[in-house]
């Protein structure tokens, strides 16, 4: 439903009882490509001031007041708007309206909050320069568009933040910020009526009118006329690569088909890039192809990441799938599997309510309102493989390609003439191929998924399989998916030094065919139906999770099973997945702060297995076989021990059904696991590791509690005192002082006592400064206990978010197979806002004064 209030705010409201949650989401038209030269990077340095303090409230009341809902705040900028969003309770609906029109119409934009946060984005900027995969996507935009402001970085530059004054953010504010120019976006457990007349007493529905009208300008990018090429070099492991040729605007009737072309060709198992470049051929560690089609006219962009001695065949090979489009129509079967992947992540996003709030506010301001998104349904319904075919052809332009490649620093040298070269070869090639037409689909057309969104009021059914195994399932009906969690105890913590990674090996290769399906074939079964399949392996735990639209469960249950029970583990499978996990392995110096915290685990236990790397080591996978694999999963993990949990649009009795045909007659004894125990630490520890990067990152932590300790709830509400945008760490060390952009704290527990840490990155010559801050504020909490103001937050916020976070139905399916799995039982989650909410401020502070000793810290330090 659609209301534009007097003063020209529109407000969207769609109601939706699933869950007791309500996201709101503020759309002001403006983005970093409606900088003026002299204003790069002040859209997103706008958006961080809006939580910097109103008249009504100070600085850090925002988050404060939002987190004691039991929501969260934050916002993003982008080139064409900037975006608010808050989720929170639905019986704080009023109290969360209220907040974000306060923080959206009456920021102060005090003058000495303003000096703070600018040295919080240079933080910001700093982090981004140490992603190879952002600094590659900044200079492909830069290289791609010559003239518009798209090519220009939305957080700006160092020097550019730097010069900002107050009242220039006010001239962007009074310019930009006009209530004809904003949406109000709201979704979830509140009614339209009680919604629309909430907006409009709210300050967003009484912020004046404003009286003159400035629409921004951009430049129009001309066309491009010749290819164009940039290499840059730095301190990484991994070579990225990125392609892109100029596409249209949202609203351009071709945008359909083009998204069409992304992803059959790099989207989903079953892709062409998937199948050919990373699985036949392995000449890349991860491939992916996106259309961008924003406001104004965008790109399609393929990227890959891959050994640095492989670009120059990786880019051959892309090229060639890419500008094969334009000589072979697609097969009707391949552009069904297509249409199914479009259509299956509009249900997915339709799951939450902040999800539903995004598309709303999207459509309603790029796309001039929700009834785009029929049209643009009916058009990937309509789409055929001649429609494709002209697309490819007026899009991927020999001359209007760019091509942006990042090598290491002790690559082979080459020079941008060579990437132009390859380039040039490829079109060559391609321009020999003679066209052909595609052959008819042999898959049926099935109608668009319905939505429902109801409450979902089912009870949970548990029951014990006769082979042993443990059912659990629940009904709901709000979204049509189907979710299933199978979980055993085992994963990591059932590993040594000896066959270290064999978890993550065979939690990858799982889906790598069937007995009586090939590895391809699998990967078309799992797009065919829009699922979702991948193994997983945790700390504590190993299993499978799957999800998929609920007309396909018949089938997608089967494949499900015949991944449990029936892998193929193929020889020529597990080497190639065993080739990409090395290379992830090789190249986790390009995250330094997950360095970061493997450095911190390696430090705080030396015996336990959470001191290894889920990946293993070059030599301990070296000794991991096909056989060893087999033998793991059959000893280890048999259907008897199972916990399953199916979640969604399925009848009861169908579940049962299902899971007693194929895991209710296997029976088998599993013997106990030997883990190590952890000796006592008796001194403070600290390892340091140095890698060239702009930002140092930090973990200090000490050892935690186990998942059967009560008293992990008080650990947890102290984490949560700490940590969000209200708490301790980040209003002291972030809002006051300014010595991070990102500052956070975990409590880590598993079957085995686990961690409390807090994280930090950080400029390197801040380290001391951010070290002292942190342990001060963690001695502090030995000292008194927190206000009552505090508590009362940290509570509600951890409830809050447990709500927020069991919206879909894979979360709600993973959380109760796993504290079924784990002893807890599978209803725990359920009984989680009671424990949380028990907790006193003396518990706190036993708890801080237990597990915060001195002699017991560990220092994990990754710097320049």
């Amino acid at each position: 439903m659609r209301q534009i209030l007097p003063n020209g705010l529109t407000v969207l409201v769609r109601e939706n009882r699933a869950a007791p949650v309500v996201a709101l989401q503020a759309w002001v038209a403006v983005g970093s490509a409606d900088e003026t030269e002299s204003e790069l990077g002040l859209a997103h340095l706008h958006e961080h001031m809006l939580f910097k303090g109103t008249t009504r409230r100070g600085p850090g009341e925002i988050a404060r007041a939002v987190e004691a809902a039991g929501g969260d705040i934050n916002a993003w900028t982008s080139f064409d708007q900037t975006v608010y969003h808050l989720v929170l309770a639905s019986r704080f609906f009023e109290t969360g309206l209220d907040i974000l029109g306060d923080a959206v119409t009456d920021a102060v934009f005090d003058a000495d909050e303003l000096k703070r946060e600018i040295e919080v984005v240079v933080e910001e900027i700093r982090r981004a320069e140490d992603s190879p995969s952002r600094r590659v996507s900044r200079d492909l935009f830069s290289l791609a568009f010559e003239r518009h402001p798209y090519q220009r970085p939305v957080l700006g530059s160092e020097t550019s933040v730097r010069a900002f004054t107050r009242d220039g953010i006010l001239a962007f504010y009074r310019r930009h910020y006009r209530p004809e120019q904003m949406i109000l976006a709201i979704v979830g457990d509140i009614s339209p009526e009680a919604a629309f007349a909430a907006a409009a007493r709210s300050p967003l529905g009484q912020l004046p009118r404003s009286t003159t009208s400035n629409p921004p300008t951009r430049i129009a990018e001309p066309p491009q006329l010749a290819p164009r090429a940039c290499i840059r070099t730095g301190d990484v492991r991994e070579a990225h690569l990125s392609l892109a040729w100029h596409g249209p605007a949202l609203l351009d009737k071709d945008v359909a088909a083009l998204d069409l072309l992304t992803v059959l060709l790099g989207q989903g198992e079953s892709s062409r890039l998937n199948l050919v470049m990373r699985r036949e051929l392995a000449l890349v560690n991860d491939v992916h192809a996106m259309s961008y089609t924003p406001r104004d006219p965008g790109l399609m962009i393929a990227s890959a990441s891959l050994p640095p001695a492989k670009w120059r065949a990786a880019m051959a090979e892309l090229l060639a799938q890419i500008y094969r489009l334009r000589n072979e129509e697609v097969s009707g079967d391949e552009l069904a599997v297509a249409k199914r992947l479009i259509e299956s992540d509009a249900v997915y996003q339709r799951e939450t309510v902040q999800g539903q709030a995004r598309q709303l506010g999207f459509y309603e301001q790029v796309a001039g309102g929700e009834a785009f998104e029929e049209l643009y349904y009916d058009r990937i319904a309509r789409a055929t493989p001649a429609d494709l075919r002209r697309v490819a052809e007026q899009t991927f332009l020999a001359n209007g390609l760019s091509a942006v490649l990042l090598l290491p620093n002790d690559a082979e040298v080459t020079s941008e003439a060579e990437l132009l070269t390859v380039a040039a070869e490829a079109e060559q090639r391609a321009r020999e191929i003679p066209r052909s037409q595609s052959t008819p689909s042999t898959r049926p057309t099935l109608p668009r998924v319905n939505v429902i969104g109801r409450a979902d009021t089912s009870p949970w059914h548990r029951e014990t399989l006769p082979g042993g195994a443990t059912l659990l399932v629940k009904q709901d009906r709000a979204v049509p998916l189907v979710a299933l969690r199978a979980a055993w105890q085992g994963g990591l913590r059932a590993e040594s030094d000896a066959n270290n990674g064999a978890h993550e090996l065979l939690a990858r290769t799982l889906i790598r065919g069937t007995r009586t399906l090939s590895a391809d074939a699998a990967a078309r079964a799992m797009d065919n139906m829009a699922g979702s399949f991948s193994g997983q392996s945790g700390r504590n735990s190993f299993g499978m999770r799957a999800e998929f639209l609920s007309r396909h469960t018949e089938e997608g249950f089967g494949l499900f099973a015949d991944f449990l029970l029936e892998p193929a583990l193929p020889a020529a499978e597990l080497e190639r997945e065993r080739h990409l996990q090395l290379e992830e392995i090789r190249s986790k110096d390009d995250n330094p702060a997950g360095v970061a915290f493997d450095l911190f685990a390696r430090t705080m236990f030396t015996a336990h297995p959470n001191r290894l790397d889920a990946l293993g080591t070059v030599d301990s996978l070296a000794r991991i076989s096909d056989e060893s694999l087999r033998q793991l999963l059959s000893k280890r993990y048999p259907a008897s021990a199972l916990t399953l949990s199916i979640v969604g649009d399925i009848e009861i009795d169908q579940a049962r059904t299902f899971a007693a045909a194929r895991f209710g007659t296997h029976s088998q004894r599993v013997s106990p696991l030997n883990v190590a125990a952890e000796p006592a630490q008796t001194a403070p520890r600290e390892s340091v590791q140095h890698l060239q990067r702009e930002q140092a990152h930090l973990v200090l932590g000490y050892r935690g509690l186990s998942l059967a300790d009560p008293r992990r709830f008080a650990l947890e509400v102290l984490s949560a005192a700490l940590g969000g945008q209200g708490g301790r760490l980040f209003v002291q060390l972030r809002d006051r002082q300014s010595l991070a952009y990102s500052v956070s704290s975990f409590s880590v527990e598993g079957i085995d006592p686990g961690y409390f840490a807090v994280y930090m990155g950080t400029a390197p010559s801040k380290v001391p400064e951010a070290l002292a801050g942190i342990r001060n504020q963690l001695a502090a909490l030995t000292d008194t206990t927190i206000t009552p103001a505090e508590l009362d937050r940290a509570r509600l916020h951890l409830i809050g978010a447990q709500a927020i976070g069991l919206q879909k139905v894979s979360a709600r399916a993973g959380v109760a197979a796993l504290d079924d799995c784990y002893g807890l039982g599978y209803d725990a989650s359920t009984h989680y806002a009671e424990h949380v909410g028990a907790v006193t401020a003396v518990d706190i502070l036993n708890i801080a004064q237990t597990i915060l000793v001195s002699n017991h810290e560990v220092l994990a330090l990754v710097t320049p």
